[in-house]
């Protein structure tokens, strides 16, 4: 994995209720390390930036969530929620799965093997036959 593709960049959008959330909730994400908060350009919003080894979206709004805040939860915004946290998972539990052995093999090994075991591909033509034209 390509580590741009660890670093995530969110918009988070609070709801007009309670009041004053949006600034809160700033200050409370701005204490977190290696977090970054900004206000974004849409109207109570913040615009996040985290790490995927550390953060992810769906800790992060349940911690906004038990704290009192409210986001934002019209129908696009939860389809467009759940599919962020299934890729935040899937790409964070890829990160922990060790690589598999056989792609540190040099390649070399797999040809030899396949050279002397039978297979469907197998040409009965002598060599200097089949370069013949």
């Amino acid at each position: 994995m390509k580590p741009f593709e660890l670093h995530k960049q969110r918009v988070l959008v609070f709801s007009e209720n309670p009041a004053n959330q949006l600034d809160q909730a700033f200050l409370l994400l701005r204490g977190l390390s290696n977090f970054h908060v900004e206000r974004a350009k849409q109207p109570n919003s913040l615009l996040i930036r985290y790490s995927i080894q550390q953060y992810s979206l769906e800790a992060l709004e349940t911690a906004l969530f038990r704290e009192g805040f409210r986001l934002e939860d019209g129908l696009w915004g939860k389809i467009k929620k759940h599919l962020i946290h299934y890729c935040e998972d899937v790409q964070y539990h890829n990160l922990k799965t060790p690589e598999h052995t056989t792609k540190k093999t040099p390649p070399e090994i797999f040809v030899k093997v396949y050279d002397h075991h039978p297979h469907g591909n197998h040409d009965d033509t002598p060599q200097e036959l089949r370069e013949f034209k």
